[in-house]
């Protein structure tokens, strides 16, 4: 893809998954990647993983949820350069009924897959600003275009998330600063394997398979082309866009 080469990206949730494997691709492009993790070990093997096949990237362990931690890592990667572009992908939910669940997992949630973007954002955003453009690219998810059974609380903040993008996007398009979304549908990640487990969690998974046309769940592998395509040159007039990779269970005009 066109004007990924040398250019400094940051990826949250880079230590497995989805995001591991868009720190793979955007490496395999020629970018520099910081990966930012809770996880230490996991962003650890991404960047092994990266520098085995001769690309460059660092591990920084962060809670995207705590806003100083945030401010340290983004400073901290800065030092080596501009930052050309921010994905951010890291999120956390759990399936539960929402009158079964109480405010607590309401605050890990929300924390997670709304105050952690919204941290990322405003700790990046000037920072671009200054250097005259860059990139971002959120990744939402179909729940928060559809809604998803057992996830309202989720389906609330990744639905917020696309809004924001949107908005943002056009706040800062005379400012050279591109925002659009991409909107996973059901991947066999895991995470997936974590609220989906056990019998019934198996069930679940094979109704999903079911319904999608393409009957299959998705893989870590399917996102990272449009991921890096957004961030490329090549996507150079297109900002405040979703894009569902669902294997066409939701499909939106």
């Amino acid at each position: 893809m066109r004007g990924l080469k040398g250019k400094r990206v940051i990826v949250t949730g880079g230590g497995s998954g989805i995001g591991r494997e868009v720190c793979k691709r955007f490496a395999e492009e020629g970018s520099e990647v910081g990966i930012f993790d809770l996880n230490g070990e996991g962003a650890a093997e991404t960047v092994a993983q990266i520098e085995a096949a001769g690309g460059k990237a660092s591990a920084h362990v962060v809670n995207i949820a705590d806003r100083a931690q945030v401010d340290a890592a983004v400073a901290e990667f800065a030092k080596g350069g501009a930052i050309n572009a921010l994905v951010n992908n890291a999120g956390w939910d759990k399936i539960v009924s929402f009158l079964d669940t109480d405010a607590d997992l309401w605050k890990k949630v929300i924390d997670i897959n709304l105050y952690g973007p919204l941290n990322m954002h405003h700790a990046v955003l000037p920072l671009m600003v200054e250097n005259g453009g860059g990139r971002v690219v959120n990744i939402s998810s179909d729940a928060g275009r559809v809604g998803s059974s057992g996830e309202a609380v989720y389906s609330a903040c990744k639905g917020g998330i696309i809004s924001f993008t949107k908005t943002v996007a056009r706040e800062l398009a005379r400012k050279g600063i591109q925002l659009n979304a991409v909107a996973p549908g059901p991947t066999d990640t895991p995470l997936f394997a974590e609220i989906a487990g056990g019998e019934a969690g198996a069930k679940v998974a094979e109704g999903l398979k079911r319904a999608i046309p393409m009957k299959r769940l998705a893989v870590p592998e399917d996102y990272p082309g449009i991921i890096c395509f957004l961030a490329s040159d090549d996507a150079s007039f297109i900002t405040g866009q979703v894009i569902s990779v669902s294997g066409g269970l939701s499909m939106h005009g």
